[in-house]
């Protein structure tokens, strides 16, 4: 926002503080004129913090988005800087006594259907449908990583250009499978994730699991009988020696799997060849599919916010939540997550759950993370970092307002524990860290297949599992960051459409990015590593 005149955002009514709009802040002396006529800014004020409309009196409510975000450190006269040194943070909201879910018969819930919206994806043997055609290769233990590494080049040099209808290749690598607490009871967590990562809809059905062989997680215990579904091959078109050949196995298992300790691999080179050997197997197959015209209710979107700033919840996240609310009507499943950033709402969250079950599975998530964190002896507030308050959000209260804006208005249908799959269609919270890296990772794994990422602060976050969509929370950053960001929310704030129109603009932006449009991360190849969530202890 560029604007001369001076820009305040109020969100509402009843909020005694606004946020400056203008790019590079306003100056002290200011006067405004919405919504505080007359008044003459105290002091220096940058984008995106909060300006005192009244005056607040020491341990005075702040208020925004309608509730308490703080209470005021000193006297805080009409026209000052509202910013994290002078407030104290209220105390989180404890989880006894909260609504505990409206039911189906919630108003939102019978909101008529969106009907005629498609995308072109590939169908997959278990029903799911994915936006991509790639091929993953999962391992048991980082040891293996280097292995891997060399690997996959050779894979996309020397065989990729084989097989056209591919996508590409990604090692699903990760720091966990030895020296770690394998039996601990927490341990689930990354175990589970991995299994529920090679499953993911992007993947095809196309299990491949490189070990070491000495290795804690072993692959049995990683993809143990009746993990996987089973897969129906054409014998006429599969090598003899394919491992996943009916016959070649139990069918419990349908997996190729290379051991590198395994007394048949000679040195390097032989271990090369039979990673190469067994991905190429694993070509053909993804080779020969095709996208097809899909529902929109095949999508199975993940909303995530990093690098976020106080126009994260008036731009971006508010046309997310428009977006989230059309990708439900259309059938789609969206999942919203970050629990310390959504803490802070947990009234509201828990009184959206379809059903009381599903409210006393929010509430248990988020106990179970409230003992997480005060284990490691820290609180909520360790969740806020230093570029969150230089864009103007003073703490984790008014960053969850700002955040939870992104799940729309729905029913929420069902609660996932941290590496648990999605099998309910419609607005889910899948319990994560607020992490980027973490959150994304668990999302894939419980069946995301395309992803929405919003920032203010800017980060080129991406994922080579999954396409991700960037949504700038400001003009400035989406005109700065032109070749990084897929969508600039900031016109919302600049005046030049509606919250709504910018939700409908993102999800017809999905359908595409769902149909083989790419992101700006995948024309760049920015892909972030994925990080498993281990809460068990490590030997």
């Amino acid at each position: 926002m560029t604007s001369a005149s001076p820009v305040l955002v109020r969100m509402h009514p009843a909020n005694n503080v606004a946020i400056v709009g203008n790019e590079g802040g306003l100056p002290a002396g200011t006067l405004l004129a919405e919504p505080a006529t007359g008044l003459a800014l105290r002091e220096r004020v940058p984008q995106a913090h909060k300006v005192a409309l009244v005056d607040i009196p020491e341990g005075g409510a702040v208020t925004r988005y309608g509730v308490t975000i703080g209470h005021a450190l000193r006297d805080l006269p009409a026209g000052s800087w509202v910013h994290e040194r002078v407030l104290r943070m209220p105390p989180a909201r404890g989880l006894d006594g909260l609504p505990m879910g409206l039911g189906a018969s919630t108003e939102a819930s019978t909101v008529e259907p969106l009907q005629g919206y498609t995308f072109q994806g590939y169908r997959n043997p278990d029903g799911s449908v994915g936006t991509r055609n790639l091929l993953a290769i999962t391992t048991t233990v980082q040891c293996v990583a280097g292995v891997l590494d060399v690997a996959v080049e050779r894979i996309r040099r020397e065989l990729l250009p084989r097989y056209p209808h591919v996508d590409g290749v990604v090692a699903l690598e990760h720091a966990y499978g030895c020296g770690v607490a394998i039996d601990a009871p927490e341990a689930v967590i990354p175990i589970r994730t991995l299994r529920h990562l090679a499953l993911n809809p992007n993947f095809g059905g196309e299990v491949m699991v490189v070990s070491l062989g000495c290795e804690k997680l072993q692959p049995e215990r990683l993809l143990p009988p009746g993990s996987l579904p089973l897969r129906v091959l054409n014998a006429d078109t599969v090598a003899a020696d394919d491992p996943a050949r009916p016959g070649a196995g139990t069918p419990e298992a349908p997996y190729s799997h290379v051991c590198l300790q395994d007394a048949q691999h000679v040195g390097f080179g032989s271990m090369l060849n039979a990673i190469l050997a067994t991905a190429e197997q694993h070509l053909q197959r993804l080779n020969a599919r095709q996208r097809e015209t899909v529902p929109a209710g095949e999508l199975v979107v993940g909303v995530q916010c990093g690098g976020s700033d106080a126009f994260s919840g008036v731009t971006a996240n508010p046309a997310v939540g428009v977006c989230a609310d059309l990708l439900v009507r259309a059938g789609a499943t969206v999942m919203f997550s970050e629990t310390t950033e959504v803490r802070d709402a947990v009234e509201t969250l828990t009184a959206r759950c379809a059903s009381a079950e599903v409210a006393q599975k929010m509430v248990a998530e988020m106990a179970w993370y409230d003992a997480y964190l005060q284990r490691g002896q820290v609180d909520r507030s360790a969740n806020t970092t230093p570029g969150n308050k230089a864009g103007g959000l003073s703490n984790i209260v008014e960053k969850a307002m700002g955040s939870v804006i992104k799940s729309g208005s729905m029913p929420i249908s069902a609660v996932l524990s941290p590496g648990e799959r999605a099998t309910n269609r419609g607005l889910i919270y899948a319990a994560t860290p607020a992490s980027d890296f973490i959150c994304g990772t668990l999302q894939l794994a419980a069946g995301m297949n395309v992803h929405v990422f919003t920032t203010g602060r800017g980060t080129p976050y991406g994922l080579a599992e999954c396409p991700v969509v960037k949504v700038a929370t400001r003009t400035e950053l989406a005109q700065r960051w032109h070749d990084l960001m897929d969508l600039n929310a900031g016109a919302v704030a600049d005046g030049q459409c509606s919250v709504e129109v910018m939700g409908w603009r993102l999800f017809h932006l999905l359908l595409e990015v769902a149909s083989g449009r790419r992101t700006w991360a995948e024309t760049h190849r920015i892909h972030n590593q994925l990080v498993l969530f281990n809460p068990a202890p490590v030997t």
